[in-house]
């Protein structure tokens, strides 16, 4: 008998052409960002020619204040949506999951909308909105004036928060909230000491989640943004037009990994909170 193993039919993990195709993958996905990062340390303006080591052009980054006041102004966007969207998130979620009510199917489907509607849709909607329906004043002081881009933000950021929290609430166990009501508790109460311990690892993905589809945002936040109100994709976008420069790479290096801390944070946050709930 022969001392390995046969593969199995399902033991994809053990066959060379998967083994191929995966690492192809990986190769087209992580060997661009690579190449980012590599070229933001360029001592060259021209990205496609390497001419040595340097770190002048986070030097550069730094003292650019357009910049420093764009990124300012995506992570202040980015928190407020993510607070609104969690919060709101969360709310439709329970309610879509506990109650039954008329058009119930109806409201379901208008949550779910802005994840398959093509987001140039979205940022022609908002600006129409915005523009002639509700239009938002222009000179309010910082941070009111990035109000248009925040509620916009929120609008395609909560049904993510929602759809990850009730896939959630899919495992809770009714049972343990009837117990907490029958030894007393309120609602509010059974609810804020029962329900949300478990949902708070989806919480979590939630608001991850929205931080980054805020922060990243280009085509709706261009849409909506005012002539005095810039955010980090579209000062990057304006830089781009002119010529891709390692201060480009190195600003969007700094991007990944504000947004790859972010991610393992709350991936550690997620791991506690599923120990706690268990």
């Amino acid at each position: 008998m022969s001392g390995k193993n046969p593969i199995g039919p399902l033991d994809y993990a053990r066959r060379w052409p998967l083994r191929l195709w995966v690492g192809a993958v990986i190769l087209f996905l992580y060997v661009p960002l690579a190449s980012l990062v590599a070229f933001s340390f360029n001592d060259s303006r021209r990205t496609i020619r390497w001419e040595g080591f340097t770190l002048d052009w986070y030097g550069t980054l730094a003292n650019d204040d357009a910049l420093i006041a764009a990124f300012t102004n995506s992570l202040t966007i980015a928190f407020l949506s993510m607070i609104v969207s969690v919060v709101l998130g969360a709310l439709t979620a329970i309610a879509l999951w506990r109650f039954r009510f008329p058009g119930k199917g109806l409201f379901d489907g208008a949550v779910t909308l802005p994840i398959v509607v093509p987001e140039i849709c979205m940022g022609v909607g908002m600006l129409v909105f915005f523009g002639q329906i509700m239009p938002w004043p222009r000179d309010l002081v910082w941070p009111f004036d990035l109000g248009a881009i925040v509620i916009a933000h929120i609008t395609f950021s909560f049904p993510f928060v929602a759809v990850v929290v009730r896939a959630r609430l899919a495992s809770f166990n009714r049972e343990m909230e009837e117990a907490a009501r029958d030894l007393g508790a309120s609602e509010l109460r059974a609810l804020w000491d029962v329900l949300v311990p478990h949902v708070r690892p989806a919480l979590i993905s939630g608001a991850l989640l929205a931080f980054t589809l805020s922060l990243d945002d280009f085509v709706i936040t261009f849409f909506t943004s005012g002539p005095n109100t810039v955010t980090f994709p579209v000062k990057i976008y304006s830089m781009v037009r002119f010529s891709v420069t390692p201060e480009v790479n190195a600003a969007s290096t700094v991007l990944m990994l504000i947004t790859i801390a972010l991610t393992a944070i709350g991936m550690k946050l997620q791991g506690s909170a599923m120990t706690q709930s268990h």
